[in-house]
C-alpha cells in the first residue's frame, strides 16, 4: 500500500466539486486517510512550491493557490501515486483525457484543480508538510 498528497485547489473548491473529486478517487481503489480544508498563507504556499522557485510562473503560483481555500488529502491504495497521476489527468487540462480531473474540473492549466505528488519519496514529504502523524487514520 502506497500513501500519496491530492490538494484540491481554489478553483475545484469555488466550484464546489470537492465530493466529486474525492468520489474519483474513492471509485478507483484509494482511500482517504486524512483531509483538510485550509487557508494556504504565501509563506505556507511558497515553502510547499520551493523546488519552483527559480521558475518564470512561481509567483502567480503562489497567489492562485493563496487565492482561496484548498483540500488536502492524504489518499492510500495500490499504486497510489500513479493511480493519483492517471486520475488527474495532463497538467494542461486542453490535453488531458476526457474523464480525467483535469479534462472534467479544470479551467486552465494554471487553475488546474488539483496537484498530486509525483513519487513516493514526493508524496512522504509532501504528506509530512501538511499533516502530523496523530492526524493521518
Amino acid at each position: 500500500m502506497e500513501r500519496t498528497l491530492s490538494i484540491i485547489k481554489p478553483d475545484a473548491v469555488k466550484k464546489n466539486v470537492i465530493g466529486k473529486i474525492i468520489d474519483r478517487f474513492e471509485n478507483n481503489g484509494l482511500r482517504v486517510v486524512s483531509i483538510k480544508k485550509i487557508l494556504l498563507s504565501e509563506v505556507i504556499a511558497g515553502n510547499f512550491y520551493a523546488i519552483h522557485k527559480e521558475r518564470p510562473f512561481f509567483n502567480d503560483l503562489v497567489r492562485f493557490m493563496t487565492s482561496g481555500s484548498v483540500v488536502v488529502i492524504v489518499l492510500e491504495g495500490e499504486n497510489a501515486v500513479k493511480k493519483n497521476r492517471e486520475l488527474m489527468g495532463d497538467t494542461d487540462p486542453k490535453k488531458a483525457i476526457k474523464g480525467t480531473i483535469r479534462a472534467d474540473f479544470a479551467e486552465s492549466i494554471d487553475a488546474n484543480a488539483v496537484h498530486g505528488s509525483d513519487s513516493l519519496e514526493n508524496a512522504k514529504n509532501e504528506i509530512a508538510f501538511f499533516f502530523s502523524q496523530a492526524e493521518i487514520q
